[in-house]
């Protein structure tokens, strides 16, 4: 027979049981799937020891623990960063799109923070004298358009240029490494958001495009650069970014989010139009309209452009000034009647097709007006 004293001690041990499995539990740390090429810095530390390290990065280059990638740089025993070098939007991700960023310094190291989007895009003779080896760890999101790979590819010219080591630090491909869209670019149009034959939609992490455009010799003269590519683990081609355990943060301030990045490829197209991309909101690339588009055009949208994964719905908005983020959209303060698209199925939808389906139909509301520049 139990007592009620015994009773009354059983329910403390139970509860005190109960507590501890509780906090192990939530103290248990599985950490990230991925690994990143920063994460295992230190595995290659003979890449780096013994060097002046010059870095092309931005934001985007924490590790999986949080930590920046100079903190990371200068763990590493022997070795001395001496430039910082940033992509558009800068070091710190902030300037809008297309604004012309000038050097710098990062006033708490004294370590001079080159440009690479302004004036120059490819390190100089100058830049580079007083390095031994250049290193590039910059997060991509799977775009041709997206500047960052012209970015590290007139780099490691720069490097090959001047007979120095280039390094990849590679991360995901954040809309997963299986699924390739839209046409090989005509060389004969290269610039600098699409400087070599490759899909709109690569499929390819930083590091595997490095390899591609050094392998097939695509840098000015043919020249090889010595490139390394500090590899990721545990990733599959096909991972979504959300399933690498990875921590998002925004690759440029118009690219929140993998919701935007699943879209891009396709929606992107829109810039080189005169409809709005959804610039001005807090959902760009998901907002599509132009003040001239009527409600019944936008009604019978899903049953005309009609490609499976994603759905339309009839939507108005504002472009408005964001600071940093879209400082002058197109329509600004002017009232659009547009759409706002859902994915609902990310493997089966297509961005790069839906984007040309959308444009087309766009087009064919009116062959009177050019809705193309």
């Amino acid at each position: 027979m139990i007592h009620n004293e015994d009773f009354i001690m059983l329910k403390f041990i139970l509860s005190v049981c109960v507590l501890i499995l509780l906090i192990f539990s939530c103290s248990k740390q599985t950490g990230p799937v991925v690994q990143i090429g920063l994460d295992r810095a230190g595995e290659f530390a003979h890449l780096f020891s013994g060097k002046r390290i010059g870095i092309i990065t931005n934001h985007t280059a924490y590790n999986s623990s949080g930590v920046f990638i100079s903190d990371v740089f200068q763990e590493i025993p022997d070795i001395q960063i001496v430039a910082l070098f940033g992509p558009e939007h800068g070091i710190r991700g902030t300037e809008a799109a297309g604004r012309s960023i000038i050097d710098q310094e990062a006033a708490a190291t004294g370590i001079p923070v080159y440009s690479l989007y302004g004036e120059v895009r490819k390190p100089t003779a100058e830049m580079l004298q007083n390095i031994d080896v250049l290193v590039y760890d910059i997060q991509d999101i799977g775009a041709r358009y997206y500047t960052y790979i012209s970015t590290m590819c007139l780099s490691m010219e720069a490097a090959a240029e001047n007979d120095l080591p280039f390094v990849v630090l590679d991360r995901p491909n954040p809309i997963n490494g299986t699924a390739v869209e839209g046409n090989i670019l005509d060389t004969s149009f290269s610039s600098f958001v699409g400087l070599y034959p490759i899909p709109v939609r690569h499929g390819m992490t930083a590091g595997e495009i490095a390899m591609m455009v050094n392998g097939e010799g695509w840098l000015n003269g043919e020249i090889n650069a010595r490139l390394s590519i500090v590899p990721l683990t545990g990733w599959e081609r096909g991972m979504w970014y959300d399933e690498t355990g990875l921590a998002w943060r925004a690759p440029s301030p118009n690219m929140p989010d993998l919701d935007v990045a699943t879209v891009y490829p396709g929606t992107c197209l829109f810039e080189g139009t005169n409809m709005s991309e959804g610039r001005g909101t807090y959902q760009p690339f998901l907002r599509i309209g132009a003040p001239w588009i009527t409600g019944a055009q936008l009604e019978i949208i899903n049953s005309v452009v009609d490609i499976p994964g994603i759905h339309l719905r009839p939507i108005e908005f504002t472009p408005r000034s964001i600071p940093g983020m879209a400082p002058q959209p197109k329509f600004v303060n002017e009232k659009i009647s547009g759409i706002l698209l859902n994915v609902s199925d990310r493997e089966t939808f297509r961005p790069y097709l839906y984007g040309i389906a959308l444009v087309k139909y766009f087009y064919d509301l009116d062959h009177e007006y050019s809705y193309l520049q």
